[in-house]
């Protein structure tokens, strides 16, 4: 796929794909005869793991160290697996914290809907004065 294509497909700007590979936040990406970025299965395959990690808040120099030690090869695995356990801790940690705005946020919504019910009703009861009048 060219640059153009895989820009299109994963909703990524042509320049931040070179910028990826450029930091080593992907491998290098293959070329064709011209020289070209001729993005194949693999590479595509980062992509999509970089742009998913990078959703979740995951730290470019810990996906940049990650892409690194994996081009070594099979002797950093436990030091890959080391920083995936990392990251993961630190994601589950932001989403705890999510969640509890997330329950404060609707605890304030909550607060503000029975205030309008009690509102509400308080002016159908003045209006059914009014009427009885």
């Amino acid at each position: 796929m060219t640059i153009a294509e895989v820009s299109k497909e994963y909703d990524i700007p042509a320049g931040t794909l070179r910028y990826y590979e450029r930091i080593g936040l992907i491998p290098p990406v293959p070329r064709n005869a011209s020289g070209i970025r001729d993005y194949d299965e693999e590479s595509c395959g980062w992509i999509q793991l970089m742009k998913c990690m990078r959703k979740a808040g995951v730290q470019i120099e810990a996906l940049i160290e990650y892409v690194a030690l994996f081009r070594q090869g099979d002797s950093t695995v436990e030091a890959r697996k080391e920083i995936l356990l990392e990251q993961r801790e630190r994601l589950l940690e932001r989403m705890e914290d999510m969640q509890k705005s997330l329950d404060r946020l609707n605890d304030k919504i909550d607060h503000y809907e029975k205030g309008l019910m009690v509102k509400e009703s308080q002016i159908r009861e003045l209006q059914k004065s009014k009427l009885a009048k």
